[in-house]
């Protein structure tokens, strides 16, 4: 990838406490900002091997996962009309919930996100970053011609929001008290009836650690109320005899007269799978079918290559053409023995198979998830999300692309962009706290990739600024700008638990404003280096491990983000 050249610079204003108001008033600045950094032309280009050696077969076809990176607990809905729509969970990020709109199951492009305001999301400064937003669950219900998304914030309970227009925006949450556990979802009946189905407790005391059950109960669509009982639908799992563990994300549908719920099952590490009962009414009683999982790649060869594991938490999708399909988080770890990835859970999709006995099926025996698959008739557009991509960022809109988060809240008065420029302010709070840091950040979307920025800046005291790879609070890496003493140095830190230490730094020019930061990974290795004039790269220490920040090493249900960030 070439690099990206030197940065226009931006005159300074009076003063960083009018951060905002005073940044935004000139937008003809050239030099660098009291207290803020200046970002230009973030850019970032992905490198896999296994794009790179398989080529796409036909006009066709399409690479998984169709949404690469961290994209996990994938819901999918469509009107019935031509329209889908696809959801995954955000956990501590905002805004929560991206939404995906597609016209073809294959071509997905994100529209905005379900959660946009911070009134929507109670209660998430308290929480870890894979607490906040768990599993959100759409459904689209023909009565009333509203879309409702249906999800478990950790630290406040289970709610909906519903809108009519989906490019607009949805409404408040309405909490269900009534709901305990996590993950709901919807089922809206032919017959105008609706329902809600989640992970619980069981109705009695737990007989071993991750003993749940699937409850159900009745929801008034006019009153948006639950109504009578929670009676459990499935106890433990599908064979309860063996202990199954985390029966969790159901999903409810009617097919051909017959009443199918569907869940994962065994954790959401290596040993996850998808499951299926069936049942002549909604409230049971429901039966497993003889050959469940529908979905598992928990007893394959770990030292296979291209691995494909952790697959589950499945939501299925009919097609108008009759076809169908089911989209599922997986993951792709680093080599064999189930290795590590930083790229956290991402949504794939398979065609669904139907069995003579009258169930759906993704892979059985000693089938593997396809990395490749083909929807006939179906072109690929220009600018599609899978495969290696890359993109720039010029900043040049008025806000920030929907592919950038921040921690918890919007933190809108620590940042600006406009005129082709992200101006981030300088902030006390840090990444390793429970809060909203000046930190702007995207998922990464490969194991080998590279991302470059240009930055103008001129640190004081304490003041850094860069880029960061953030897994969580206690495990990140960032290349920053600062100061030591009267020096001006390009650090690199290593984040580790509350350990926050410089494991490097490359002296600059005291003079230096204007610089380029570059992050590039091999997959088993993060290279962190700068640049002066755009051109000559200098490394700065040697190469950090990836596994560091790994869900492997890291723990939680989230990937690795890649951004922005600034302190004091």
């Amino acid at each position: 990838m070439k690099p990206i050249g030197n940065i226009t610079t931006l005159v300074a204003c009076a003063s960083a406490c009018l951060f905002l108001s005073a940044c935004d008033a000139d937008k003809s600045m050239t030099g660098p900002i009291a207290g803020v950094a200046q970002f230009d032309k973030f850019s970032y280009q992905g490198n896999d091997r296994f794009y790179n050696t398989y080529s796409l077969p036909t006009a066709s076809s399409f690479y998984n996962p169709i949404l690469p990176g961290w994209y996990s607990d994938p819901s999918v809905c469509t009107n019935g009309k031509g329209d889908y729509f696809l959801a995954t969970s955000t956990f501590a990020y905002f805004p929560g919930v991206p939404l995906f709109h597609s016209r073809d199951l294959v071509n997905w492009k994100q529209i905005g996100h379900v959660l946009s305001r911070e009134s929507q999301l109670n209660n998430m400064q308290s929480q870890h970053v894979s607490g906040g937003i768990f599993a959100p669950a759409l459904a689209y219900n023909p009565k009333n011609e509203t879309y409702y998304m249906i999800t478990t914030n950790v630290g406040a309970g289970n709610f909906f929001v519903k809108t009519k227009d989906p490019w607009a925006e949805w409404s408040d949450p309405v909490y269900l008290d009534d709901v305990k556990g996590i993950d709901p979802s919807f089922f809206f009946d032919e017959d105008g009836k609706a329902y809600i189905v989640n992970n619980d407790e069981p109705t009695y005391e737990a007989e071993y650690p991750g003993h749940r059950s699937i409850r159900i109960q009745e929801f008034d669509v006019e009153k948006e109320t639950t109504v009578g009982p929670r009676p459990a639908l499935v106890d433990k799992g599908c064979r309860p005899a063996e202990k199954p563990i985390w029966i969790e994300g159901p999903h409810m549908y009617k097919i051909n007269g017959k009443y199918y719920l569907m869940a994962a099952e065994g954790g959401t590490g290596v040993n996850h799978s998808e499951v299926i009962f069936t049942s002549d009414s909604p409230m049971g009683p429901f039966t497993p079918w003889a050959k469940n999982p529908i979905l598992t790649q928990r007893h394959l060869d770990p030292n296979r290559p291209d691995p494909v594991t952790c697959a589950g938490h499945a939501d299925l999708i009919q097609a108008p053409e009759g076809d169908w399909w089911v989209v599922f988080l997986a993951c792709r770890p680093l080599g064999g023995g189930f290795g590590y990835e930083n790229l956290g859970r991402e949504t794939f999709m398979m065609p669904v198979r139907w069995t003579e006995d009258g169930f759906p099926v993704v892979t059985s025996g000693d089938e593997l998830v396809s990395m490749i698959c083909e929807r006939d008739g179906v072109q690929i557009e220009k600018g599609a999300r899978f495969g290696n991509f890359g993109y720039v960022d010029d900043f040049d809109g008025d806000k920030l692309s929907v592919d950038w988060m921040t921690l918890r809240a919007s933190g809108s008065d620590k940042y600006s962009v406009g005129n082709g420029v992200l101006k981030l302010k300088c902030d006390t709070a840090r990444a390793t706290q429970y809060c909203t840091p000046a930190m702007i950040t995207r998922p990464i979307h490969h194991h080998v990739f590279i991302s470059t920025v240009d930055m103008t800046f001129d640190p004081k005291s304490s003041e850094e600024a860069g880029m960061i790879l953030f897994k969580d609070e206690g495990h990140h890496y960032y290349l920053t700008l600062g100061l030591s003493g009267k020096n001006k140095l390009v650090k690199l830190h290593k984040v580790c638990g509350a350990e926050d230490e410089v494991v490097a730094s490359s002296e600059v020019p005291a003079n230096t404003v204007n610089i380029s930061l570059r992050i590039s990974s091999d997959g088993e290795m993060f290279t962190f280096s700068y640049s002066l004039d755009g051109d000559k790269w200098e490394e700065v220490g040697r190469p950090l491990e990836a596994r560091f920040l790994s869900t492997t090493n890291a723990g939680g249900f989230t990937g690795t983000t890649l951004g922005l960030y600034s302190i004091k």
